[in-house]
């Protein structure tokens, strides 16, 4: 077995260890440290109202907090009384696709009992510190069908920065920079919302993870620095949920979702970290998700159905007719790019079954895998839904790209859990649009390539620029998003050609669809450095000229070549990048410059270049740069 791919897994639960709980201020029920004893959860009841803080430094990330969980209109957080207190901790690593080829899941973590007033009801609160973030979930038992709410407030710090935008697009909307103060109430916010913490003491991004057999959560400002959890059916209708269902179903998702027997919730997590590098390298969204089940994947993330890799694909950039002769030439084009897909939208669905056999086996003579679109709503009924997973699987499909979920009312995600489950009864990948944040389920369900909840390269925008560097920041914490990078026409807007080739290495995702044409990928001087630019990575560092909105300077190594990738946002700059990542020896560099007398040009060198070098980057608005290191 390679050694990326050995798990090593310690979980210890113990009745006393080294100090993970600590008595503190007074009044505290709960105290836990992460490992390196720098992230703290503070868990104290206030007027009989439970609450939780959460610091970093000694530094406050999130100020004292109500928790609030309800069952069926009873308020299950206060004038509660504390019961056991189990400590545990978490040791593992396991194999990635993403930033990094290994996961790193270390945490201490404390099961505690709380029992409602004088009551025999009980239930536990389960609290993890990481060296890079805290979580919190409410496990309540019971039998019967019962009603979960939330409305948990996390209180920012006075003088924080946040990046959020709302959810009248669902997930694809555009970020709005603002003081925290200045967060008007009822301003809706789309997790993950991230936030710079005052006095330059880091920064940290609140979302969740895990989400199953339960509704989705938004979070909603209360304009008093507070944001607080609302589930799917309190959240309005996005306008595509609107566009696309009756008001019918409207009116049922809006009914709070009921549950039976015991109600585990997502996990409520605060990334933390002293600096970008530390947020984009952060394992805690899918740390707190299960491994694979084996009979599913029987290699783990490994498992040799499950193909990471980059695919071609015919909608924002023309291409002709929609037939399968056509299709078999952007095929063709996929496999002279060496890219390993070919996304084809919902025009298949015209074509005979032996017309897609022939596009199937012409595809897998190129080692191309077809991935084909379908409508969400109608897969809510189990004998379509497995008929049509049937269908794909026997005619060789790889895959399925599920559009137009539009909510996270709970039956939308049960429905992302039945297509992971049944697509891997069939060996087949899902990418997900239309869709919500991703939770880290696809540790769970490694089918899983991507997630759209995005507003990606389909939405036309007068300035990219800054929508592109804040995104690695912000949406991108949750996990891979499909953005569908690189495009060399005017749809690019205030961003060059140079930028557009270094967002496919910066906004990266297990299956990178690319939005230019193939044909023009291939005319373009940049082609070389395209096609080698992978979907995954072995190791991500975000270099310190980063700054959310203004700039995303990322060196990422796949084996032993790095790529240097740079994205400017609207004002010029000029950085002095030093190579530093770079390991021991000499490098043979290809670099992409903008061409400052055309956007829509660039410039090539080649140079030998050391650890020790540095690099001098000049750009304008939305301009880009990327270089390619190759191991002499």
């Amino acid at each position: 077995m390679p050694r990326r791919a050995r798990l090593f897994i310690i979980i210890i639960v113990l009745g006393l260890f080294a100090r993970p709980v600590l008595p503190a201020h007074a009044g505290d029920l709960v105290q836990v440290l992460s490992p390196d004893r720098k992230v703290r959860i503070r868990l104290f009841a206030n007027d009989g109202q439970l609450k939780l803080a959460v610091t970093f430094h000694d530094r406050l990330v999130i100020e004292p907090s109500p928790l609030r969980m309800m069952i069926s209109g009873t308020m299950l957080t206060t004038n509660v009384e504390l019961g056991a207190v189990k400590p545990y901790e978490i040791h593992e690593t396991y194999p990635w696709y993403g930033s990094h080829s290994v996961a790193t899941n270390d945490c201490k973590g404390v099961l505690v009992s709380l029992r409602l007033g004088a009551g025999d009801f009980s239930y536990t609160l389960d609290l993890r510190a990481y060296n890079d973030a805290a979580a919190f979930r409410f496990v309540i038992p019971g039998d019967g069908p019962r009603v979960p709410d939330e409305a948990t407030t996390f209180v920012l710090p006075a003088g924080s920065t946040i990046w959020y935008h709302g959810i009248r697009g669902h997930y694809e909307g555009v970020h709005t920079r603002a003081a925290v103060e200045a967060v008007p109430t009822g301003d809706w916010a789309a997790p993950p919302v991230t936030f710079k913490l005052p006095g330059r003491t880091g920064y940290a991004s609140i979302t969740e993870a895990g989400l199953t057999n339960y509704a989705g959560m938004a979070l909603l400002a209360d304009g008093h620095r507070g944001f607080t959890v609302r589930l799917g059916h309190a959240q309005p209708p996005s306008y595509a949920y609107r566009l696309r269902y009756s008001q019918a179903d409207i009116e049922r998702i809006a009914k709070p979702a009921v549950l039976t027997g015991v109600i585990a919730t997502p996990w409520r997590v605060v990334m933390i970290g002293a600096d970008l590098n530390a947020l984009v390298n952060s394992d805690v969204v899918h740390n707190l998700c299960p491994p694979p089940d084996p009979n599913y994947f029987p290699q783990g993330l490994q498992t040799d159905w499950i193909r990471p890799g980059r695919a071609v694909w015919k909608y924002l950039d023309g291409g002709g007719s929609n037939t399968v002769e056509k299709m078999k030439e952007f095929t063709r084009l996929a496999g002279e790019l060496g890219f390993e897909h070919h996304v084809i939208e919902g025009f298949w669905n015209r074509w005979t079954d032996d017309e897609i056999r022939d596009l199937v086996s012409y595809a897998n003579q190129r080692h191309v895998g077809i991935v084909v679109w379908r409508h969400s709503k109608f897969l809510y009924d189990p004998q379509v839904r497995h008929d049509l997973l049937k269908r794909c699987h026997d005619l060789g499909i790889e895959g399925l790209k599920i559009d137009f979920f539009d909510n996270e009312a709970k039956e939308a995600v049960d429905l992302y859990s039945a297509l992971l489950k049944e697509g891997a009864e069939y060996h087949l990948v899902m990418d997900f649009h239309g869709a919500n944040k991703p939770t880290g389920l696809s540790r769970t369900w490694p089918n899983e390539l991507t997630r759209e909840a995005v507003r990606g390269m389909e939405g036309r925008m007068q300035d990219r620029a800054t929508h592109e560097t804040t995104l690695p920041f912000t949406r991108f914490l949750a996990g891979p998003a499909e953005y569908t990078p690189v495009i060399f026409n005017e749809r690019r807007a205030n961003t060059t050609w140079a930028h557009q080739v270094a967002s496919a290495a910066i906004l990266s995702a297990p299956l990178l669809t690319y939005a230019a044409n193939p044909t023009n990928i291939l005319a373009n001087p940049c082609c070389d450095m395209l096609k080698s630019i992978p979907s995954v990575w072995d190791e991500t560092v975000v270099l310190p000229p980063s700054e959310i909105g203004e700039a995303a300077v990322f060196a990422r190594r796949s084996g032993q070549t790095w790529f240097l990738a740079v994205m400017n946002g609207r004002l010029p700059r000029t950085f002095n990048v030093r190579l530093s990542f770079l390991g021991d020896g000499s490098y043979q560099g290809t670099l992409i410059r903008d061409d400052a007398r055309e956007s829509g040009a660039v410039k090539i060198e080649n140079a030998t270049l050391k650890r020790r070098d540095s690099v001098s980057i000049q750009m304008g608005e939305g301009g880009g740069f990327i270089a390619r290191f190759t191991k002499s």
